[in-house]
């Protein structure tokens, strides 16, 4: 383990990224999660945790912070009366569904393929913000009954082995039918809180091997990672949902594109020279 002064840099850095997180959780609605996983899994790398369950500590604390995040950036939207409450309600029984499944099966991977789960699928992400166009469409109106419920429960299941509040499949989802981007965005803040209770409940009591479990982790969820993170989301995610109302989001939208790009090409290079 590094020494005290050696760990201020990596608070300091894991600081600093928990609130870009919650800026984007309410900006962008991709979900604070795409960046928290890999910053979580870099810094507890350097810190010298390597084990193949690292992965799963990285995406139970995620999704644990997204409790929380997800609260405060659905209440900022709810003031504004953009979240649509029709779609969360017809929506929970899938995404809870789904998420109990991903627990099910993250539990039993090992972190390299997480990673190889996180890094293609974020990869995609990454291609659609970056090059998707606003026109595109697949009809005028969300779908309902059984695909919405298919729909729901995929969206439940992939969130989940990536750590992520569902933000990055549900925004653009909810566009390709038609949907206004800054309700798609509020919506797919309420979806976070959907997947992230069960899912964080279920790695409350999944077993970690000592090589992937930083002290204070309890099932698969770091406490140190957690309290560090939501002391910075819990200011910065209702910034993000006010900026999200009154700039374009198009500029930052398309750099972090390419930033995930990256991220999500450096995952997947790490497991090809594993």
């Amino acid at each position: 383990m590094p020494d005290v002064a050696e760990l201020i840099p990596l608070v300091t850095t894991l600081l600093a990224f928990s609130a870009f997180a919650g800026v984007l959780a309410g900006l962008l609605g991709v979900g604070g999660g795409i960046v928290l996983v890999p910053g979580y899994f870099y810094l507890l790398s350097s810190l010298g945790y390597d084990g193949p369950q690292l992965m799963q500590v990285c995406v139970a604390t995620s999704l644990a912070t997204i409790v929380v995040t997800s609260v405060r950036s659905v209440q900022s939207h709810h003031k504004k009366g953009s979240v649509n409450w029709e779609m969360l309600r017809a929506w929970t029984p899938g995404i809870a569904l789904g998420a109990v499944v991903g627990v099910w099966i993250a539990s039993e991977l090992k972190s390299v393929t997480l990673q190889g789960i996180f890094g293609s699928l974020g990869l995609l992400v990454g291609l659609y913000m970056a090059f998707g166009r606003p026109h595109w469409r697949l009809g005028d109106v969300l779908p309902r009954g059984v695909v919405g419920y298919v729909t729901s429960l995929v969206v439940g299941f992939l969130s989940v082995l990536m750590g992520i509040g569902g933000g990055a499949f549900c925004v653009p989802y909810q566009t390709l039918f038609n949907v206004p981007i800054h309700r798609a965005v509020a919506t797919a803040a309420g979806l976070g809180a959907l997947i992230a209770v069960p899912s964080a409940i279920g790695f409350l009591f999944i077993e970690i091997e000592p090589s992937s479990k930083p002290p204070l982790t309890f099932g698969a969820i770091n406490v140190v990672a957690f309290g560090l993170t939501i002391s910075m989301t819990l200011l910065t995610a209702p910034l993000g949902a006010k900026l999200a109302h009154w700039m374009d989001p198009k500029p930052l939208k398309r750099a972090f594109a390419f930033f995930l790009i990256c991220v999500a090409g450096n995952m997947l290079r790490g497991v090809f020279l594993t």
